[in-house]
């Protein structure tokens, strides 16, 4: 079983729909009984908060389901119930560092290194730009599942 914490600063926006994206090319490669998905945020802003709607658009747009997902904060339980946390940023990083503590046993992964690159995905909050998170989220869950089953 492989499980994945996908983590944003409020966790309405991309780690949701890293979430929800992830789940999809999962459930697409008929892999649902090997993963447990789940998003988490690294500050209180959005906590009980549903998806951003602009998340919500282009999940629906692409022909993502998604479910009634409400934002919670990481906990250090999360950590040690989890495989891999994946950081959207590197405030994510600081954040999540002062929520669980340091990354000794390297769970703690940028998405967008799964494609080579060495960037955030930006944050549609202040952007506005959801369609260019999606095609960052899109590409990096779909080399992290393939790093995954290889």
């Amino acid at each position: 079983m492989h499980k994945i914490l996908f983590i944003c600063h409020g966790n309405i926006c991309r780690s949701p729909m890293a979430e929800m994206v992830m789940k999809h090319f999962v459930r697409q490669a008929g892999l649902e009984s090997q993963f447990y998905i789940d998003s988490a945020a690294t500050d209180y802003d959005e906590i009980g908060n549903g998806m951003h709607r602009g998340t919500r658009m282009i999940l629906r747009d692409n022909g993502i389901p998604f479910t009634d997902h409400r934002a919670r904060l990481v906990t250090p339980d999360d950590y040690n119930d989890f495989d891999l946390l994946i950081i959207m940023d590197s405030e994510n990083q600081r954040h999540l560092k002062q929520r669980v503590g340091e990354d000794t046993q390297g769970k703690v992964h940028y998405l967008l290194e799964y494609i080579g690159l060495n960037r955030d995905v930006a944050d549609p909050w202040y952007t506005g730009n959801f369609e260019e998170t999606y095609s960052d989220v899109t590409a990096g869950c779909k080399a992290l599942l393939e790093s995954l089953c290889n």
